[in-house]
């Protein structure tokens, strides 16, 4: 966090109410022009917007990368002209050709903000709600990076403070996620972050007072934050004196997070669709658009109207900027002075590099023994929580199952929390019952940068999260889903709890690598690849899910080609397959006890392990021919769960030995059992396959 400001004054000239109102003309123009689009509420919102932009935050255009700036969400992403506009004013390097081209083929500037599309968006938003969570998880980190390289500072004085400020709408804040995220926030104290509520009081089917009737304020004063309302001038519009007064006291306060309501007026100053919930989703319409700039004193013939002293002044954030980061960069160099090796740890991992002989600490397995797979998968974050500081992580209230604690004596959580583990800077994050703003501030934690993070909950609870696991992989997010109990292995907790579908419905989210270890050794080589995966020097990220048993299974020898995603664990003894058995996870065993009684019957069998289809998919045509030759027909694929997925790879002559329904009640082996999932039955499905292809 910042200093606190010296003074709470705001210098409001007559060129900044022109660029506001500038915005305001652009918002209404660029989707007049597309015919379709948000404009109501980006020209109700360019009052705090350019607040923020030119008033407020510790940026610098020329670099939106700094890692000392402050954070921007745009939760409501489907006014993502309240963003554009500001990025084109303050020069982040939109210009006018972009605002033109809004939502349309190839422009920068898509209907709804998408990381790493566009210089100065800091997240992909638009499902309602997940930029909350997201700022949520943007705060969280910005405290862990603290503790990781300048801990003992006072406050406000660290090159590592900064805020976090994000714009919610009323759709945001009635979704789930948001609720979930604002709990968490206030639990943990995040004074760095400050949120402002544009409190319109209109969605898409009307006034909100159709569905919306509890005083949001208070329910955030109960959720632990500092809050504030801010009226509007007596025409309507929002004040942007008020707002900045609000900014300065929501700052000044470091031991809560804040929340800004601001009354506002949709679609401000339209004479006809202001406060209007046509003017949420709609073009206004070439007159009311033409009735606006009147209003504002636009020329109503003109369209895209930039006066050249306005641009002018709007782009002297670039100069601010300059001079904030340079001003920043001495108290960095100074930090670095003093802290030469954390300096150095900082460099390494800013870099992405991993530290020197990392992968030395990964347990390695005894052959043999029986090791559920989430057990195994702790022991490796312990190992790894020795020895990679940037890595941290936790649980959805279930780490005592997914086995997530990276140390049992360090969890993040407020100085004065009641528990002993308690660390502002801890390892161990308590997300809490809260799968969904779990993964959304995992994201969140991940865009942030300079901290590697993972979160878990059982297997079946990833459709809580679906939504943040898709934006995960959309923005090629570096972080790791620990889903456990990931089969009616799990047993007597039935079918609300078993996956059955999960795997093959995770799959289809396009970058997404699924990761389903068949013994401790394939867990331990998984972790490891992530880790690698997460480096620069394989490019763009991808979130990684890694499904992990319940139950013991045997151990193998550790084979490297498992980070192929799949490779031959068993040969036939011939060393020329009839029939290929593809397994993953703690079916691979039952494969194997499949191969056994066919080898006794001498069909020579292979057994593949394809603990992760995506990374198999990444090799060559000539790697996965080896693993599964053409021209070997026979095949059976066994996966405790749906079979969508093994169709591709059995063909026509082939088996699949799957779970097209439901789970039941019971012991998870009889489960096996009563559900084909045996030896027998794997062998009886080869036999079948064979058969098949000789015809």
């Amino acid at each position: 966090m910042s200093t606190k400001p010296t003074t709470t004054d705001l210098e409001w000239t007559e060129l900044d109410q022109r660029a506001v109102d500038t915005a305001r003309v652009l918002a209404a123009d660029a989707v007049q022009k597309v015919g379709n689009g948000h404009p109501g509420t980006a020209m109700s919102l360019a009052p705090a917007a350019y607040t923020l932009f030119q008033k407020v935050m510790r940026h610098d255009p020329a670099d939106p990368d700094w890692v000392g700036r402050d954070r921007f969400v745009l939760s409501a992403g489907h006014s993502s002209l309240t963003l554009y506009t500001q990025l084109y004013l303050a020069g982040f390097g939109l210009e006018l050709d972009d605002l033109k081209a809004f939502r349309t083929w190839g422009s920068k500037t898509p209907g709804h903000p998408e990381y790493g599309h566009t210089k100065g968006v800091e997240t992909t938003t638009g499902p309602l709600g997940q930029g909350v969570a997201n700022a949520v998880g943007m705060a969280m980190a910005a405290r862990y990076e603290r503790g990781l390289f300048d801990p003992e500072a006072a406050e406000g004085t660290s090159p590592f403070d900064h805020f976090v400020f994000a714009i919610a709408g009323d759709g945001c804040l009635q979704e789930g996620i948001s609720a979930e995220a604002s709990s968490m926030a206030g639990h943990q104290k995040l004074g760095n972050l400050i949120l402002l509520w544009d409190d319109n009081h209109i969605s898409i089917e009307g006034d909100t007072e159709t569905a919306v009737s509890e005083d949001t304020v208070k329910r955030y004063e109960a959720y632990g934050w500092h809050t504030q309302r801010v009226a509007p001038q007596a025409n309507g519009d929002l004040d942007p004196v008020a707002i900045f007064e609000a900014i300065e006291k929501a700052k000044a306060v470091t031991d809560r997070p804040s929340f800004i309501a601001m009354r506002s007026i949709i679609a401000w100053p339209a004479p006809n669709a202001q406060n209007t919930e046509a003017a949420h989703g709609s073009a206004l319409g070439d007159d009311e658009v033409a009735a606006t700039k009147r209003v504002l004193g636009f020329d109503p013939e003109q369209s895209f109207e930039v006066a050249d002293e306005v641009i002018e002044h709007t782009r002297g954030a670039l100069e601010r900027g300059r001079q904030a980061k340079a001003e920043w960069e001495k108290s960095f160099q100074e930090w670095r002075s003093n802290n030469p090796e954390r300096a150095a740890e900082f460099d390494r991992i800013a870099a992405g590099e991993l530290p020197k002989d990392w992968e030395s600490a990964i347990p390695v397995f005894e052959p043999g023994k029986g090791v559920a797979t989430r057990a195994a998968s702790g022991k490796v974050l312990q190992a790894l929580g020795a020895v990679v500081p940037e890595l941290w992580g936790g649980s959805a209230d279930l780490a005592g199952s997914n086995n997530t604690t990276i140390d049992k004596n360090s969890s993040f959580l407020p100085a004065d929390n009641p528990l002993p583990e308690a660390d502002p800077y801890g390892r161990t994050i308590h997300f809490g019952i809260r799968e969904h703003s779990m993964a959304a501030e995992m994201n969140g934690i991940a865009l942030h940068g300079n901290t590697r993070v993972y979160g878990g909950t059982f297997l079946v609870f990833s459709d809580y999260m679906r939504n943040a696991v898709r934006l995960s992989a959309l923005m090629h997010l570096p972080v790791t889903y620990v889903w456990t109990h990931d089969s009616i292995g799990l047993g007597e907790d039935g079918p609300t709890h078993q996956p059955v579908e999960h795997l093959a419905s995770l799959r289809a989210i396009p970058g997404l690598n699924v990761v389903r270890p068949a013994d401790a050794n394939e867990t331990a080589i998984a972790w490891r690849e992530i880790l690698k995966r997460y480096t620069k020097e394989f490019g763009k990220g991808a979130p990684h899910g890694l499904a992990l048993t319940r139950q013991g299974v045997p151990t193998y020898e550790g084979n490297e080609d498992a980070v192929k995603g799949g490779y031959v664990l068993f040969e036939a003894s011939s060393g020329s397959p009839e029939v290929i058995l593809i397994a993953t996870g703690s079916e691979v065993h039952v494969a194997v006890e499949a191969r056994e009684q066919l080898e006794a019957s001498g069909v020579p069998t292979r057994v593949v392990s394809m603990p992760c289809v995506e990374w198999f998919e990444e090799q060559d045509q000539g790697y996965r021919d080896s693993v599964l030759p053409p021209s070997v027909k026979a095949r059976v694929a066994v996966e405790a769960g749906i079979g969508l997925t093994w169709h591709k790879y059995v063909g026509d002559a082939g088996r699949i030995v799957s779970l097209e329904h439901f789970g039941a009640s019971a012991d998870g082996k009889l489960l096996f059992q009563e559900f084909g999932f045996t030896g027998e039955n794997v062998a009886a499905k080869a036999r079948e396959s064979l058969a098949a292809a000789q015809r």
